[in-house]
C-alpha cells in the first residue's frame, strides 16, 4: 500500500459533548460506508450548551489533541455548541487536518429549502445565544429572516428514551409555538440530539415545513471534502480487517454503548474511557 492509499485508509475523527453526535456518526456510516470512524463523546462534561465559550474552547482543544493520537485524516465537530463557539480554535489545534462543523452545512441546506424566506432554528441556549446559524445564513442570503428558539429539555428527553411520549409532545408544541407564529417554511434541528425527535416534530407541525437535519448535511459535506482532498477511502474492507469503528468517552461507557446501540446501524459492544483532562 502506497502513502496515498495509507492516508485514505485512515479514520475520520468525530466528536461531540456526549451522545448526540452519534446522529452525525450514523449519517457518515450510511453515506460513507467505507470510511473508518473514531468517535469521542465527552460524557463526563456534558452538556456544553450551558458552558462559557472559553470552557468549550478548552474542552474542544483537549479532544482534538486526543483524536490526533488516533492517526485520523479529518475531524468532524458533531456538536453544534462546539461548532458555534470553538471552530477557529479546533482548526488551529488540528494543525492542517481538514475540519468540518455541523453549522455551515445545515445553514446552507436551509437557504436552499426556504421559499418564503423565514427559517426557524431550534438548538441549545449557547448555540442560539451565539447567533451562529443566523450569521451563517445571512452570509449566504442576507435577506432571509431567522427565528431562533432554545429547547434545552429536548436533550434529556432523548437521553431518557422518551421520544414517543405525551410529555415530549407537549414540550415540543410549547417550544415551537412561538417559532411557528413567524410562518417559517424551514426548521433547522440545530442540536445533534434533535434528529432523534424528527418524526415527532414532523407529526406535530405538519409536512409544509422542511426539516433540515445538519447531521445528514454534514455527512454530505464530508463526502465532498474527502473527494476534493483525495482522501475518500475507496478500498472495501478486507476479511480479517479490524472493526472500522472505535468509540471513546470521558465517563459512563456502559450507558454510552447502550444509547449508541439504539441509534447506530452497527453493534457497539463497548467504549473506552479516556482521561481527557490529561490532553
Amino acid at each position: 500500500m502506497n502513502e496515498a492509499d495509507m492516508r485514505r485508509s485512515l479514520p475520520i475523527g468525530v466528536f461531540d459533548s456526549g451522545l448526540g453526535g452519534l446522529t452525525v456518526a450514523r449519517e457518515i456510516m450510511r453515506n460513507l460506508p467505507m470510511e473508518k470512524i473514531v468517535y469521542f463523546g465527552d460524557t463526563a462534561r456534558v452538556p456544553y450548551g450551558n458552558k462559557s465559550p472559553k470552557t468549550v474552547q478548552r474542552y474542544s482543544r483537549q479532544i482534538v489533541r486526543f483524536l490526533k493520537t488516533q492517526e485520523i485524516k479529518a475531524i468532524v465537530v458533531a456538536c453544534n455548541t462546539a461548532s458555534a463557539l470553538a471552530l477557529d480554535e479546533i482548526r488551529e489545534e488540528a494543525g492542517g487536518l481538514p475540519v468540518i462543523g455541523v453549522v455551515e452545512p445545515g445553514a446552507r441546506a436551509a437557504c436552499e429549502e426556504t421559499k418564503r424566506g423565514r427559517i426557524g432554528v431550534i438548538a441549545t441556549r449557547a448555540t442560539i445565544a451565539s447567533h451562529v446559524y443566523s450569521n451563517a445564513i445571512h452570509a449566504i442570503r442576507p435577506e432571509l429572516s431567522v427565528i431562533g428558539k432554545a429547547c434545552p429539555l429536548f436533550v434529556p428527553l432523548v437521553e431518557e428514551g422518551w421520544t414517543h411520549d405525551k410529555i415530549t409532545d407537549e414540550i415540543i408544541l410549547r417550544y415551537l409555538d412561538e417559532v411557528l407564529e413567524y410562518d417559517i417554511d424551514a426548521l433547522i434541528l440545530g442540536c445533534t440530539h434533535y434528529p432523534l425527535l424528527r418524526s415527532e416534530i414532523r407529526r406535530l407541525i405538519g409536512d409544509e415545513i422542511r426539516l433540515v437535519n445538519p447531521a445528514y448535511e454534514t455527512a454530505n459535506e464530508l463526502k465532498r471534502l474527502l473527494r476534493s482532498e483525495a482522501l475518500e477511502n475507496d478500498s472495501p474492507r478486507m476479511p480479517g480487517e479490524p472493526y472500522p469503528y472505535r468509540f471513546f468517552v470521558s465517563d459512563d461507557a456502559e450507558r454510552f454503548a447502550g444509547f449508541a446501540n439504539s441509534v447506530l446501524p452497527v453493534d457497539v459492544k463497548s467504549a473506552r474511557i479516556v482521561p481527557i483532562e490529561e490532553y
